[in-house]
């Protein structure tokens, strides 16, 4: 079978770089010394602290990166157990499998699609340690509920920021209000430091000091006076935790200069997908069988995704069609290239066969089996959003058997 030729196709880009961002990369590819651990870094890391309200931000390789710090902070372990949304990105999960913790799936709420405190409520157990808290899609979940259950039971809050940067709840960021907040700079994420990096912000004095030595190696100073500065060597390596080994997560000085300029244009981006977004579903109001991501007051929303449920039972004409009628014909009738995301986690083969397979969560299901995702790379030209607009009524209104 031929692979259809897209009119819009599916980037794996977020944004595109200004060229003074450019110049920034080429000037610290000049300046650098060292290339990673300088002066960029912890500037990256003091501007992270000020934008985002928090008293500890350390650069690391991936948000996968800040979730498997966040999980050995946690010091969880067999025994215990973390309650992770079944519908995330596989990332929010596997690190805390690893620890040998139960992962506990919680679904989702219909509207929003994010986890809340009613559907983590009835999964807390005595032996429950840590709530994972994404915010999926751009937009943030409704954190009061989620964070007084959390101290009610005594648990740890991790939130999975990758898709929500730059916005917040209720005048805080996200990323500022858990224990632990694990941001993205991936390729596909609304800023990006060269394809990969990530940030882990700290809330707690004490687990941030065991951050620097988990980050890289168990590498630390020397204690007290040293008769000579190379005795007994340059550095010292040790446990930050004892028992648990450090990783090597650093994040390269080319890329901290990056993200601190990426930085400055935050507001610009988030504006241009919240534009975006609001004129895609206006677009789209006359078409009710097209279910969008319900957003409840004081919660932010970065647009990170555009991921749309499928109803046809919402328009008589269309009660007996299915998700895959519409991506069939936005595909291989309008060349649209959408695409299915994020299958709950328990029904791939890594964590089914990992021993986490069994979950009771409906509404992920549903949502899952109906869900489209548009292309929506911020960088995405004007006549080509515009292609994907029309081509969209154009399908939906032959779905329902009427004529344009």
């Amino acid at each position: 079978m031929t692979a259809p030729r897209f009119a819009v196709n599916w980037s794996g880009r977020g944004s595109q770089y200004t060229e003074d961002e450019i110049a920034t990369v080429v000037e610290a590819m000049r300046a650098a010394d060292p290339q990673t651990q300088g002066r960029f870094q912890a500037a990256f890391e003091r501007d992270f602290r000020t934008r985002f309200q928090v008293p500890h931000a350390f650069a690391v390789s991936s948000c996968t990166a800040a979730l498997e710090l966040a999980a050995l902070i946690s010091q969880v372990g067999p025994g215990d157990e973390v309650i992770v949304p079944a519908h995330t990105f596989a990332a929010s999960a596997i690190p805390f499998a690893r620890t040998g913790a139960r992962l506990v799936w919680a679904d989702m709420d219909p509207a929003t699609r994010l986890v809340t405190a009613e559907t983590l409520r009835p999964l807390i157990t005595d032996r429950t340690r840590v709530l994972v808290v994404v915010h999926l899609y751009g937009l943030v979940c409704d954190m009061d509920p989620i964070l007084a259950l959390a101290e009610a039971h005594g648990l740890l809050v991790v939130e999975d920021v990758a898709q929500a940067i730059g916005v917040g709840y209720k005048g805080r960021p996200a990323g500022s209000m858990g224990h632990f907040g694990c941001f993205s700079f991936h390729t596909h994420k609304n800023i990006t430091t060269l394809g990969e990096g990530g940030m882990l912000t700290v809330r707690d004095d004490a687990h941030a000091a065991l951050v620097p030595g988990l980050r890289h190696n168990g590498m630390r100073s020397y204690d007290g006076e040293r008769p000579r500065y190379w005795l007994p060597a340059m550095t010292n390596v040790d446990f930050d935790l004892d028992g648990v080994w450090p990783y090597n997560f650093c994040l390269g000085e080319v890329q901290c200069a990056l993200g601190s300029r990426m930085l400055e244009r935050l507001d610009h981006i988030t504006a241009t997908r919240a534009a975006r977004a609001e004129a895609f579903q206006a677009a789209l109001s006359d078409f009710p069988e097209m279910v969008f991501q319900s957003r409840p007051e004081g919660c932010g929303h970065a647009h990170h995704l555009m991921a749309v449920r499928y109803d046809g039972r919402r328009h008589p004409a269309t009660g007996n069609r299915h998700r895959d009628e519409l991506m069939t014909l936005l595909a291989e009738a309008f060349g649209i290239k959408v695409v299915v995301q994020y299958c709950p986690l328990y029904r791939y083969p890594l964590f089914a066969r990992g021993g986490f397979g069994a979950a009771r969560c409906p509404h992920a299901d549903e949502f899952f089996d109906a869900m489209i995702s548009f292309p929506f790379h911020q960088w995405m030209p004007d006549t080509e959003f515009a292609t994907m607009i029309a081509a969209t009524t154009a399908a939906l209104t032959r779905l329902r058997g009427e004529t344009a």
